[in-house]
């Protein structure tokens, strides 16, 4: 499974990682579906970092479901200690969809291609390269390390960083803040004398989750006889009103930041109900902008009916809904609202929305980090649709950030591969972000 180890240097060792964590299977059906890859993966990581020195503990919330943990002392153990996290789990991948196979980790056109290139094995394997960096040399940080590679992520953590944070509290003694996946990488826009500027994208918030059920029933019956009651129906009316809904607008202040310092860099004006312009410059991430806008609710999943000439009694769907904070009930009043009599919603997993401040000695850190490597970039905040394990540490108190920091080509659509088909990362793009983060983690 692994490539052979010919450098010990990061920058080599972060491309035979990545490409060795993709090639395990690691998909998450969810919590009902345990497959090998997670634990696997564990085992590889494990053997990575007891191959230089250091002695990591794995937690099983469940068969196969396994976390690994190592602390590294800091210099000041008197000062609050900082996690880096990642997730050894990926969304499930239909390789008929895929041009190459999506656990090959194949390497063309200057990228590994393959599931969990983007989301999160990159950063995964920029992490596990640096800690090995670190052992080797016996560098000690200037406060402790916790490093986490967490289980069950996609499926929301609950046999993961929710695990940990509930079971074993103790680990996480000390620590003050934490960074993991999604923000950090760049994002090029036009300048209004018709240059082009770099910009990174440092994650300081994220929307809350709620993931629904929605069941509708109704009465059973034969497919060639009227029905008035049926389930089906019932259910596709309610979805049809909830996709129409428009969720009125609101401008969280990292929003509203990020569109402030974006319409300066651009020269592009924008006014609240008009801004299709301004994040159109942001190319691929404009979804990712356009989620943090409002509330939302997406159809992701239908189940209904068994044979052809059947009218079913019940048909249920599954409702993706990323909610601003302060928003969750509002949220899921409208959602019973839009939903009818005829539709009962249950919500099946949620998590809170967080927020970060865009100061203080870890946001300065992270700039110069990036700044040094890529002189003349800018640093712009911004708000998560998604969610990320940092929802789990905050119920401890621990300010997340995103901060995965990835140098991108201008014309690579990134965003949209987060869950995508033909995840992709540029092997240059993981060098450098390993310089980042050696950067950040050795003098933060």
């Amino acid at each position: 499974m692994s490539e052979q180890a010919t450098s010990t240097d990061p920058e080599d060792e972060v491309v035979r990682i990545c490409r060795d964590l993709i090639r395990i299977d690691t998909t998450n059906y969810g919590p009902d579906v345990a497959g090998p890859g997670e634990a696997e993966a564990a085992d590889y990581v494990a053997a990575q970092l007891r191959e230089v020195g250091l002695e990591p503990q794995l937690f099983e919330s469940e068969p196969g479901r396994v976390s690994v943990v190592v602390r590294i002392p800091g210099q000041d153990r008197e000062r609050g200690g900082l996690c880096l996290h990642g997730h050894l789990d990926v969304v499930p991948a239909n390789a008929e969809d895929w041009s190459v196979p999506p656990f090959e980790a194949v390497e063309k056109d200057g990228c590994i291609w393959g599931r969990g290139a983007v989301d999160m094995k990159d950063m995964d394997a920029m992490i596990l390269a640096n800690v090995r960096r670190m052992a080797r040399d016996g560098v000690v940080p200037p406060r402790d390390l916790l490093v986490i590679f967490f289980a069950d992520e996609e499926a929301g953590g609950d046999l993961g960083s929710h695990f940990l944070v509930k079971e074993h509290p103790e680990l996480f003694d000390g620590i003050t803040e934490a960074i993991s996946e999604v923000g950090g990488y760049s994002v090029t826009v036009p300048t209004p004398e018709g240059g082009q500027q770099r910009a990174y994208l440092l994650q300081t918030q994220e929307k809350g989750i709620a993931w629904l059920t929605l069941t509708a029933q109704g009465r059973a019956g034969h497919g060639s006889v009227p029905n008035d009651d049926n389930a089906i129906v019932h259910l596709a009316e309610a979805l049809t009103r909830i996709a129409a809904h428009k969720w009125p607008r609101e401008f969280i202040v990292s929003v509203r930041e990020l569109l402030d310092r974006l319409s300066e860099i651009t020269g592009t004006a924008y006014s609240d109900e008009d801004l299709d312009e301004l994040v159109g410059h942001l190319g691929g991430a404009e979804g990712f902008v356009r989620g943090t806008l409002q509330d939302t609710a997406n159809v992701t999943m239908l189940d209904a009916g068994y044979k052809h000439n059947v009218i079913p009694q019940h048909a249920e769907a599954r409702v993706d809904c990323r909610y601003l904070p302060g928003h969750e009930e509002d949220l899921l009043a409208t959602i019973r609202e839009l939903a009818g009599d005829r539709v009962e919603v249950r919500v099946e997993h949620s998590d809170i929305a967080i927020d970060a401040p865009f100061e203080g000695d870890l946001v300065e850190a992270m700039t110069a980090a990036l700044t040094t490597e890529d002189p003349g970039a800018e640093i712009l905040p911004y708000c998560l649709s998604g969610g990320t394990d940092n929802k789990a540490l905050s119920l401890l108190g621990i300010t997340g950030y995103g901060f995965a920091p990835l140098r991108l080509p201008a014309d690579i659509d990134f965003a949209p591969m987060f869950h995508g088909i033909d995840e992709k990362v540029p092997v240059e793009s993981l060098r450098f972000g390993t310089r980042v983060l050696a950067r950040l983690i050795d003098t933060c």
